[in-house]
């Protein structure tokens, strides 16, 4: 079986440190990018299975790069997780079809639950 590939975007150096080493430990292939347009690279490099993506970033928000995944016909069916501690988003999220978010702070056991959800074996 093919491992599944993970791309995580998220400024938080710390945050994609432990998010790697948990998705590695669970037999993910991760791989990371630290704003937007990096991001958006390397989904178009790699092309991941999922990403797990902070909203609140420097050079490309979020939104912007959602937007720009939906509007690439090769990366638009690229299951997005989005990761944020704005609770005060989930109706945005709606508008631009995101529908799979968890909270900061989360832990492993839910975001696991959710990319098992999304990436069946």
């Amino acid at each position: 079986m093919d491992k599944k590939k993970i791309l995580i975007i998220d400024d938080e150096v710390e945050m994609l440190q432990v998010l790697k080493l948990r998705l590695e430990a669970d037999n993910y292939i991760a791989f990371t990018a630290s704003n937007g347009d990096e991001g958006l690279e390397k989904a178009k490099n790699e092309k991941p299975d999922l990403i797990l993506l902070d909203i609140m970033m420097p050079k490309k928000d979020g939104f912007t790069f959602v937007r720009e995944i939906k509007a690439d016909d090769n990366l638009r069916n690229i299951p997005i997780i989005i990761l944020t501690g704005k609770t005060e988003m989930k109706d945005l999220f709606a508008i631009e079809g995101i529908k799979d978010y968890l909270l900061k702070p989360f832990d492993d056991v839910q975001l696991l639950k959710k990319i098992k959800q999304l990436l069946p074996a």
